[in-house]
């Protein structure tokens, strides 16, 4: 039996209302909250909440001393679509050069790496 089950994956950012409707355009989903705590509830997916944090510095991708922490991998119908979706909302391309690949890396406008994944 489980002892607990996951509420929400909170991502600490500068604007978190802006990063929410960075994520609710990307995802779908209702943006509720404002001020230091922003939730993004995804129809039929875990909700993402998005804390202020003063002096927040991005992770790098790829640099051990700089870990990304963790990223979120987001499934997709049509890879090439996807991305150019994704960065016209604002999306910074890491990792997207090798085209035989079934996932490409970006950073969200905060800077937190995630995955377009065609898997």
């Amino acid at each position: 039996m489980a002892i607990a089950e996951v509420g929400a994956v909170v991502l600490d950012c500068p604007d978190p209302r802006a990063l929410a409707d960075f994520y609710a355009r990307v995802l779908g989903g209702s943006v509720e909250g404002e001020g230091d705590w922003v939730d993004l509830k995804v129809p039929g997916g875990q909700s993402l909440a998005f804390q202020a944090a003063p002096g927040f510095v991005p992770p790098k991708w790829p640099a051990a001393d700089h870990s990304q922490q963790f990223h979120l991998d987001l499934t997709v119908e049509d890879l090439d679509a996807a991305e150019k979706e994704v960065l016209a909302l604002g999306a910074k391309p890491l990792d997207t050069e090798d085209r035989s690949r079934t996932f490409k890396v970006y950073a969200d406008p905060a800077g937190h790496p995630f995955c377009l994944c065609a898997c």
